[in-house]
């Protein structure tokens, strides 16, 4: 990629994996929404430590479900006591590997 297209695509899209534009807040290829590019480090990883601290400190209450959106999830595992544990345990994985979505489908990262 020369200077000038490098200047033009400054970010990937997370969904396809293409070089869209840095003002794109929608992939013009798959559609999928890649919002507005952030400013910090933490303002583009808060999302991810505040879901897996309150996974640990509050998981089997489900709050960092709630916390994504997933209501009737966090409903069960309110309930159940986050699937008496293992559920929470199972969150906790996700959440470390990068693997854990929200409501949407996108991954909290």
């Amino acid at each position: 990629m020369d200077l000038k297209e490098q200047g033009q695509h400054g970010k990937y899209c997370h969904s396809c994996g293409k070089s869209i534009s840095k003002q794109a807040e929608i992939c013009p290829y798959c559609g999928v929404r890649v919002g507005a590019p952030p400013s910090s480090y933490f303002e583009e990883h808060r999302t991810w430590i505040i879901v897996l601290l309150l996974c640990l400190f509050v998981g089997p209450l489900g709050i960092h479900r709630f916390f994504v959106g997933k209501r009737g999830t966090g409903i069960l595992m309110l309930l159940t006591l986050g699937g008496f544990g293992i559920w929470v345990i199972i969150d906790l994985i996700l959440i470390v590997t990068g693997n854990f979505t929200d409501a949407n489908g996108m991954i909290i990262y």
